[in-house]
């Protein structure tokens, strides 16, 4: 059709928006959107499954027009019987509800947009049906009675706003778009479980399918190594390869409470992959991410996004759990929720939080006197004491060395359980014994920051400075995926702090140590490394101020006690450290 000529036509035409949707984007503006497009990401192609047309999705709107009136109420039933089956597994307040109006009528065409009374009449009709239903026009119930397998109920007649003569209405049916009840799962989903899906191969090479079913594999593979975590086997999760399935529904075909899916395409030497993990009760998504590579070498491109993707994902199994496990009351939690809550206190390392988390932790062993990681988390917890300067170093250090050596006989493969045992070698003044037992546990994990941290610690002590640093700087690199470093950045800047003077890189210490008290202010084991900075970096104003913040969160800080407590295993870079606390007016 040429520019500008225009055309009348007899269409049909249905118009859906959300009920309450102005109070939902006021409640939480970013997650309404997320959830609208999640939602639209599944409604928008049923139009087309139906042989309708997308007009407009403005907002939170749908406006479609279909050659066929039956069509378009078929389209109407299924979209609201699917948002009843999404909305079955959503808390009530974030529930989003369409309205479907559904009419019948003639309209303009020109060569971009339709026009006209019968889009008017659709909208308003949307107006006054109930949230999650749907109302027709008497022109459409005529074509559609008798043709579609639903009820409809007259209404009577109505005054639409802004159209000229009354319109008689009908309700389609609430048994027509009610959900069916859903189907029992294969499995229980009360511990937390994941499937990898089959990556889908995006590229017109067929060839690559390969190369997608590879990702798949690794990912499933290398995710069956996160501990507490079941993950599905691969030859169940590739039944669905080739097949377009709801989440939900292969969360509960499949019993877990995860599902990470992704595609791959490749365009030349270069390849494309996106990831994005599912909560598959809920279908909100949770974390998705996308990696481009050169396919140089096809193996080690497929490690190293591997890596990226397991080691991004595994912090937000912990933090959703950790969400999950609070809405739980204490008294019912099991083995695993306690752990899962004791780490989200550890990482506020606020006084009280440390102490119900160990007493979570008590809780945990109680219940399961074999559980390694809870062991390794009571040690960390003792260790974290002596370092903040709020425990004294015997009898705690003797208990959390024990405790820790207890969690690696009972599972060697755990990582927390090297990290607790290195952490408590290097203030039981065995730096050179913790390296050995934070390596182990880097071996087990490489992406595991706070080993990172602890190692650059152990190091530091060691008077290796360079080497403090580089591990330091490894550990703010994971830290923004790694669950007790996220949004406590003064835990991996402290260290670095620290790593700086032992470097005799003052300057830099200072930068460090700034953000770092600035993080947690609270925290003496950041106060402490940037007052040594300032003080040997000539700063001696600065560094007697931070003195009369140490003393506030430390006030047992004198020359005694870090000598008798700071394991120093260099002569060296004591002597430097005591300088600088002499020089800010320690005694």
């Amino acid at each position: 059709m040429a520019e500008g000529r225009t055309e009348r036509r007899l269409t049909a035409i249905l118009a859906a928006d959300i009920a309450g949707y102005s109070q939902l984007m006021g409640t939480d503006e970013a997650r309404t959107v997320r959830d609208l497009k999640a939602h639209q990401a599944v409604l928008l192609p049923m139009v087309a499954d139906f042989g309708g047309r997308i007009i407009d999705t403005a907002g939170d709107g749908i406006l479609a027009e279909f050659a066929s009136v039956v069509r378009a109420v078929e389209c109407a039933v299924a979209i609201q019987k699917t948002m009843a089956e999404r909305n079955a597994v959503v808390d009530q307040a974030r529930r989003m509800q369409f309205r479907i109006g559904v009419n019948i009528g003639d309209v303009i065409y020109d060569h971009a947009r339709i026009y006209g009374d019968g889009i008017n009449v659709a909208a308003r009709l949307e107006g006054i049906a109930e949230p999650g239903g749907v109302c027709v026009s008497e022109d459409a119930y005529r074509q559609t009675r008798g043709k579609v397998s639903a009820e409809f109920t007259d209404i009577g007649e109505q005054s639409l706003k802004n159209i000229a003569r009354p319109v008689r209405a009908y309700k389609v049916g609430s048994s027509a778009i009610t959900a069916p009840e859903l189907p029992q799962r294969l499995s229980s989903v009360d511990k937390p479980s994941i499937a990898v899906l089959p990556f889908l191969n995006l590229s017109s090479d067929p060839e690559q399918e390969y190369l997608a079913d590879g990702m798949t594999e690794e990912i499933t593979t290398a995710l069956s190594r996160v501990r507490g975590f079941l993950v599905i086997s691969r030859t169940s999760s590739f039944t669905y390869k080739g097949k377009v399935v709801e989440l939900k529904q292969v969360g509960r075909e499949l019993g877990v409470r995860y599902v990470l899916e992704g595609s791959l395409r490749k365009a030349g030497t270069y390849v494309r992959i996106t990831t994005q993990l599912v909560d598959a009760e809920t279908g909100y998504h949770i974390w998705a991410d996308r990696y481009d590579r050169e396919l140089v070498n096809i193996f080690a491109a497929q490690d190293e996004i591997t890596e990226r993707v397991v080691t991004a994902i595994e912090p937000q199994l912990y933090v959703t759990e950790g969400h999950r496990a609070k809405r739980k009351p204490p008294e019912s939690l099991d083995a695993w929720e306690c752990v899962i809550r004791a780490l989200s206190l550890m990482n506020t390392r606020v006084k009280t939080d440390i102490a119900i988390a160990s007493e979570l932790l008590n809780k945990a062993i109680d219940l399961d006197q074999n559980y390694a990681q809870a062991h390794s988390l009571s040690s960390y917890i003792m260790t974290l004491g002596v370092h903040l300067g709020r425990d004294a170093p015997e009898p705690t250090l003797r208990t959390a060395t024990d405790t820790a050596r207890k969690a690696a006989l009972l599972d060697d493969d755990e990582p927390w359980a090297h990290v607790a045992l290195g952490y408590a070698l290097v203030w039981s003044k065995q730096p050179g014994a913790a390296v050995a037992e934070l390596q182990k546990a880097l071996a087990l994990n490489p992406n595991f920051a706070i080993a990172h941290y602890v190692l650059a610690l152990a190091l530091g002590y060691l008077g290796r400075g360079e080497e403090a640093l580089a591990h330091g700087n490894e550990a703010a690199l994971l830290s923004p995926r790694d669950l007790l470093t996220r949004g406590n950045a003064g835990v991996t800047n402290n260290v670095r702090c620290f790593a700086c003077f032992v470097a005799g890189r003052y300057l830099e210490g200072i930068e460090f140590g700034r953000q770092a008290v600035s993080d947690s202010p609270n925290s003496p084991a950041g106060v402490r490394p940037l007052l040594a900075n300032y003080a040997l970096a000539g700063k001696i104003e600065d560094a007697k101020e931070t003195l009369q913040t140490l003393k506030r969160v430390q006030p047992d800080i004198s020359i005694q006690w870090i000598n008798e407590t700071l394991p120093f295993a260099s002569p060296e870079t004591l002597q430097r450290y005591i300088e600088a606390f002499k020089l800010a007016g320690l005694e």
